[in-house]
């Protein structure tokens, strides 16, 4: 097996390999100087089971391109197994047409994916779909950090409440807070347009002089946490802590939550400096 690091994951896959014990090798990826993408294996793949680390942020679109000529050039070089791991999988939350005329981007990308022989991601975001099947033809694994997030909660900070922002956050706080023997709090939210939601905190609740962790699959922009985290600090919270499985963070969203006081902290599946939760040797036991 060669384990090989695309562009946005290389620190990572070369965690991974450590931890699976297998061979790591660099992967060129370079533009020419009109923006198209200049790709090469720097060894050998044929009759090898290769394997593909790229997530989806940054740049998206560059990364899936990325992901598909490589498993098609591995295919046609004579790859005995070719096995994308997108720790992050973008283009999930695009899942049905909410204005006529769009795209549900989710569903091609699963059909460009297919390609490989096997597809393994991190907590995708299935909302509307109940598994990952439904948009990946090939076959697909479907791995969870809440363990990991889990266990670094109960290391860092074992006395604190497990908020879920809102009803789609519940999976991973009751997950999460069950590793722990606690109970997860879920807020309720109502979004109004993608940079607007209220956040409702229950009342029954003894937060003052509390470390709280919120958690949730992805921030992005960061909304989701900034409504509830004003409401917990009207009620006294003593620490605020938001993690997430994947830091996307966009517009300025780490700035922005820090400015509230609030800790951020997030896997490495995309890699940046707030990925203080690894989530390496998790992938390397399923290849």
């Amino acid at each position: 097996m060669i384990i090989f690091g695309l562009r946005n994951s290389v620190k990572l896959a070369k965690s991974i390999a450590k931890h699976a014990r297998a061979q790591f090798s660099e992967f060129n990826s370079q533009n020419f100087p009109d923006g198209e993408s200049h790709l090469r294996f720097m060894k050998s793949v044929k009759n090898q089971h290769v394997v593909l680390v790229n997530s989806f942020h940054p740049n998206p679109n560059d990364a899936l391109i990325e992901l598909v000529f490589a498993t098609q050039a591995a295919n046609d070089s004579g790859a005995k197994k070719v096995t994308v791991v997108a720790p992050y999988l973008g283009y999930m939350r695009q899942d049905k047409e909410f204005s006529p005329g769009e795209v549900v981007s989710s569903r091609y990308m699963g059909l460009l994916l297919s390609c490989a022989d096997e597809v393994v991601t991190i907590d995708p975001h299935l909302h509307r779909y109940k598994k990952l099947g439904e948009v990946i033809e090939t076959k697909t694994r479907r791995l969870s950090a809440n363990e990991d997030i889990a266990k670094y909660i109960k290391k860092n900070h074992p006395k604190a409440i497990i908020v879920g922002p809102d009803g789609e956050s519940y999976q991973w706080a009751e997950h999460i807070a069950e590793k722990l023997h606690h109970h997860a709090v879920v807020l309720r939210k109502k979004r109004y347009n993608s940079t607007t939601v209220r956040i409702k905190v229950k009342e029954d609740v003894d937060w003052k002089g509390k470390d709280v962790v919120v958690v949730d699959d992805i921030i992005s922009t960061g909304h989701t946490m900034i409504e509830p985290i004003k409401q917990l600090k009207q009620k006294g919270v003593k620490k605020i802590y938001c993690i997430a499985v994947h830091g996307v963070f966009v517009l300025d969203a780490v700035k922005r939550l820090q400015k509230l006081g609030a800790n951020v902290i997030c896997t490495n599946t995309i890699e940046r400096k707030e990925s203080k939760i690894d989530v390496a040797e998790l992938i390397s036991r399923v290849l």
